[in-house]
């Protein structure tokens, strides 16, 4: 039996016939020993047919569709053109060695051409590889290295652009952020307050919150010049009239030293940054929500932004949360447990970091596994269906935290919940349903517009049609007005000339009765 091989360079795809296999026997370590001398290697394979890539854009189309184990429509003319044909009912004589599993079962598929791949065919394709400038004549030196290198770089650049559009990245960059800020604006806080303290330490005990006491130390400044002035502004601060008074208060009996006027712009500065950090944190936070709802909006449905966040940049993408099993999520976050419990047999964790939803918080003690076991499934349908559904929506994710709350009121009260299977068919009803009001409305939304359309060009049809009898009313009249004219100013012509006439005659007759 023959055996063709396809090899698919960054210059174009080439196709070669492997001779005297029977004596080789297939043996793997034979053709290793062959691979690196040519003259031995170009006794048993040898070229057939190459067919160039027209530009360096088909190259990048070809490859990719190579490495997702598709078959284009010019590698399927390629194979047809010089491959023999397979005939129906009769099983063929050769064999197609390719590199892609996938592709070949892809080939096998469409053409009916039988296609293996295993190490014996790897071998002879690395021996391929090795010298393949020397099997196409007209390749200049360094024209394949120059090919490969734009190729590398412009393959490796649409996988970047890929990346970038799953928007995940910026998720992950995002909750990283979070908690790096959480972290800084506490001590910064702690430091605000330690260093404040030294001036005003009765202040501490009136106001818990961190940031609000960096905007009440900025907006004291001097615990000498407070005043009952200072009353309104602290009480829109601290939203409560009795705390603004009772720092009034403090201030006027403060136990604290006094600060230089250095020594307090320090400290103002100082907490500004905190105020802005803490300003630039809710921002971050908005953000990081309008992320979620566009990559993972059932996820976050389910179980929240910040923690499907987490599980997201554990996890390193979208696509690999989706791909993990529920048992792994349950324990995402919890590794060193795990192993430890592992290596010690002891008892493994049942949850890590999906313990942050509120879900496992309201369970009672003995239902926290159980839970939270529930709940990893229903994260995994939920990372799923984000990562592979064509649109985005949070039906999915709303339905499932609806059966988390069903199977809380199991565990404690015993109602039955519903089945996972009725509830996913619900909701596609649903989705079905509101696509078709929407699709109807498109419609009666375009009919109206053509109704609309074809009314105006009625109206501009009447009003040319209006406009064109009154041009030729128009015209007619100044017509009739001209004719009218020059039919007066005949009749006055002939008058004059009949008065001329008259006048002459006067005269003759006058001259007549003289003589």
């Amino acid at each position: 039996m023959a055996m063709y091989l396809l090899y698919e360079s960054s210059s174009g795809y080439g196709l070669f016939e492997a001779h005297g296999l029977d004596e080789i026997g297939q043996n793997t370590e034979a053709v290793r020993s062959s691979v690196s001398d040519l003259s031995r290697f170009g006794r048993v394979v040898q070229l057939t047919a190459f067919h160039p890539f027209e530009s360096a854009l088909d190259a990048l189309n070809q490859v990719n569709a190579v490495s997702e184990g598709v078959m284009t429509d010019e590698l399927r003319s390629f194979l047809e053109l010089n491959l023999p044909k397979v005939r129906e009912g009769k099983k063929p004589k050769f064999s197609l060695g390719t590199s892609e599993p996938k592709l070949g079962s892809h080939i096998l598929e469409a053409t009916k051409i039988p296609c293996q791949s295993n190490e014996f065919v790897l071998e002879l394709l690395r021996g391929v590889r090795l010298h393949f400038d020397r099997f196409i004549k007209d390749l200049k030196p360094g024209d394949l290295e120059k090919s490969q290198l734009g190729l590398a770089h412009s393959y490796s650049r649409a996988k970047v652009k890929f990346n970038v559009n799953r928007v995940d990245n910026m998720v992950i960059q995002a909750i990283f952020l979070l908690d790096t800020l959480d972290k800084d604006i506490n001590s910064f806080a702690m430091r605000v307050r330690e260093w404040y303290s030294w001036h005003f330490p009765e202040l501490v005990k009136i106001v818990n919150d961190n940031y609000l006491y960096a905007r009440v130390s900025k907006m004291i400044d001097d615990k000498s010049k407070l005043t009952e002035d200072h009353i309104p502004m602290l009480t829109e601060v601290l939203g409560d009239e009795d705390k603004a008074k009772e720092v009034v208060e403090a201030g006027k009996a403060s136990m604290g030293q006094d600060l230089s006027p250095l020594d307090l712009i320090n400290v103002q500065t100082f907490a500004q940054k905190v105020m802005d950090l803490a300003d630039y944190r809710k921002k971050l936070y908005d953000y990081l929500v309008s992320k979620m709802s566009d990559i993972a909006p059932n996820l976050a449905a389910l179980i929240g932004d910040m923690v499907g966040a987490r599980l997201i940049s554990h996890a390193g993408s979208l696509t690999n949360l989706a791909k993990c099993p529920s048992s792994t999520l349950q324990i995402l976050g919890a590794e060193k447990a795990l192993f430890r419990a592992l290596k010690t047999r002891g008892n493994t964790p049942k949850y890590g970091l999906i313990f942050h939803s509120s879900f496992i918080g309201r369970a009672s003690a003995k239902n926290k596994g159980r839970i939270a076991r529930y709940l990893a499934n229903k994260c995994s349908i939920a990372s799923r269906i984000d990562c592979f559904a064509d649109g985005a929506t949070t039906a999915f994710g709303e339905k499932l935290r609806e059966q988390v709350e069903e199977r809380l009121d199991f565990y404690d009260k015993g109602v039955a919940p519903r089945k996972n299977v009725d509830v996913m068919k619900e909701v596609i009803e649903n989705l079905q349903n509101k696509d078709e009001e929407n699709k109807e409305t498109v419609d009666a939304s375009a009919k109206k517009s053509k109704k609309k359309k074809a009314k105006g060009e009625k109206e501009e049809e009447v009003e040319k049609s209006e406009k064109k009898k009154k041009r030729k009313m128009e015209t007619e009249e100044e017509k009739k007005k001209k004719k009218s004219k020059s039919a007066g100013g005949d009749e006055e012509t002939d008058d004059g000339q009949s008065k001329k006439k008259s006048k002459k005659k006067k005269k003759s007759k006058s001259e007549d009765d003289d003589e």
